[in-house]
């Protein structure tokens, strides 16, 4: 059966989509089916999703999200099966690293829309924590047959310098996405859009900013204007800090994402580069001056 076969007979038992029969656009995901069904945008979890994703936690967090105005409408979301409609969001752009580069003015909207996001006081029912998510991601691994990348371990054992010295200045916890993806940035060029909450939960809200920056490969001035616009003004050093070394953290989380989506045997991407790219990347941002300087603010 084809995926879109799958969408139709999906789309046959939701009531806001039952009698649509339209055509069926395919839109992006790495791990799920997604498609565009006129005004709704149906999706279909992908294979393996449910070792990892929590469907009725991603559907609270996206409702309110919504309610934050910074997703579209949900019309449907199924825990059993995570299934889920939402709505359109026409003449936006699926955004890259490359619009973020060219759309003028699109870091600062996003900075605009995790500040919207953070400052909603949403409760998601989830919490992300990071080091937990690491071990879980080790755990779920252990039963598969997939190496490790050479030294995977030694830096999570240096990263727990890291966690100590985020523990000694907690912040206040926030709605957050948790997995910006560019992909996950629909533009309209007055606003951008949020979409897919799987891995949302309440997090230091620097995460969001970190992650993004990297995935969106965003250079200083980049980085500036997002937090600018998130800040209204200049960033605060210790977020400043948080934010550097949530870039490296992130790549090593995703690190073992990407194993798992090896494992499943994900034919989206060859997750075995993925995996090593993220991985190099983590290291190479941890033996940076800005990452030590940073290390060094928080440790203060």
């Amino acid at each position: 059966m084809t995926g879109e076969e799958d969408a139709r007979r999906a789309m046959a038992k939701i009531p806001a989509l039952a009698g649509y029969q339209g055509p069926l656009a395919r839109l992006g995901g790495l791990t799920n089916l997604v498609f565009r069904a006129g005004d709704f945008v149906l999706r279909l979890p992908g294979p393996g999703t449910e070792e990892y994703i929590n469907r009725k936690n991603e559907a609270v967090a996206a409702r309110a999200a919504a309610m934050a105005g910074v997703s579209p409408e949900v019309l449907h979301a199924d825990a059993e099966t995570g299934i889920m409609v939402t709505g359109y969001v026409a003449g936006a752009a699926t955004m890259s690293p490359v619009l973020f580069r060219n759309r003028s003015g699109a870091a600062a909207r996003a900075g605009e829309a995790f500040a919207r996001l953070h400052r909603s006081k949403a409760i998601f029912p989830s919490r992300f924590e990071l080091f937990a998510m690491i071990d879980s991601y080790l755990e779920i691994l252990r039963g598969k047959d997939v190496m490790l990348p050479h030294g995977y371990h030694d830096v999570v054992a240096e990263a727990a310098s890291l966690r100590a010295a985020l523990g000694r200045r907690p912040v206040p916890l926030a709605p957050c996405h948790c997995d910006p993806l560019c992909e996950n940035f629909l533009d309209t060029g007055d606003r951008m859009w949020i979409v897919d909450w799987e891995y949302s939960g309440m997090n230091d809200p620097m995460w969001d900013l970190g992650d993004l920056s990297v995935e969106a490969q965003f250079d200083a001035n980049q980085d500036a204007a997002m937090l600018a616009a998130y800040f209204k003004g200049a960033p605060p050093e210790d977020d400043r800090a948080r934010m550097v070394i949530y870039k490296a953290m992130c790549d090593l989380l995703w690190t073992l994402w990407g194993l798992i989506q090896l494992a499943n045997k994900n034919p989206a991407e060859d997750f075995r580069t993925y995996a090593d790219t993220r991985f190099a990347r983590c290291r190479a941002l941890m033996a940076t001056p800005t990452f030590a300087q940073s290390l060094a603010v928080l440790s203060r």
